[in-house]
């Protein structure tokens, strides 16, 4: 069984904005594979199924941002996966919109999620696909100009981008879930979406 859980925030407020980018990215995931979240345990909105014949259980945990290890821990346990068998799904400010990473392990880089996660199951050691979504362009920003900014929903041309990204990421999932995470990282690393131009 692998896990692929995306960090987001629950609430009807936060659909569809820049922090939520790994809801967005689970979503499309389970579009594409015929899984439903239909079930609700573990602090979280969960759904199993198969991706390439692999059995799958993707999750949105339904905790604040802040406190998704709760979820994540709890998640491991009902599902019994292996630190290695976890892949986390999250927005990063350092990547620009478009672009995704996949990691092996690392810190948790500032994000709150990840802190959390870290935290409660004692280790950095899990894979973690990165998806971009920038910061704030203007000179000077402050703390709170970057909680705004994540806080908000994509606009304009970025939504574009931020589709195609979406889009990318899935594809990443599948091909870590079918081939490993290996050849996905040498595949996708690296790969930025640009909007159409019509």
């Amino acid at each position: 069984m692998k896990l692929v859980v995306g960090l987001g925030n629950p609430g009807r407020e936060y659909s569809g904005t820049r922090h939520n980018i790994g809801f967005a990215v689970l979503g499309e995931v389970a579009r594409k594979n015929g899984i439903n979240f239909d079930k609700r345990c573990c602090h979280s909105r969960t759904g199993e199924g198969r991706i390439v014949g692999q059995e799958v259980a993707l999750a949105k945990p339904q905790t604040y941002m802040n406190l998704s290890g709760d979820a994540v821990a709890s998640l491991m346990r009902r599902y019994r996966v292996k630190l290695s068998d976890l892949l986390i799904v999250h927005d990063d400010l350092d990547l620009p919109l478009g672009k995704i990473r996949l990691r092996a392990n690392g810190s948790a880089g500032g994000h709150n999620g990840l802190k959390s996660i870290i935290a409660s199951i004692g280790s950095m050691d899990f894979a973690r696909l990165k998806v971009g979504i920038g910061r704030p362009e203007s000179p000077g920003v402050e703390r709170r100009d970057v909680v705004d900014h994540v806080l908000t929903n994509f606009g304009g041309e970025e939504r574009k981008i931020a589709d195609d990204a979406i889009g990318k990421a899935a594809e990443a999932i599948e091909m870590v879930v079918e081939q490993g995470l290996e050849a996905a990282m040498n595949r996708f690393n690296g790969v930025e979406t640009r909007p159409v131009i019509e």
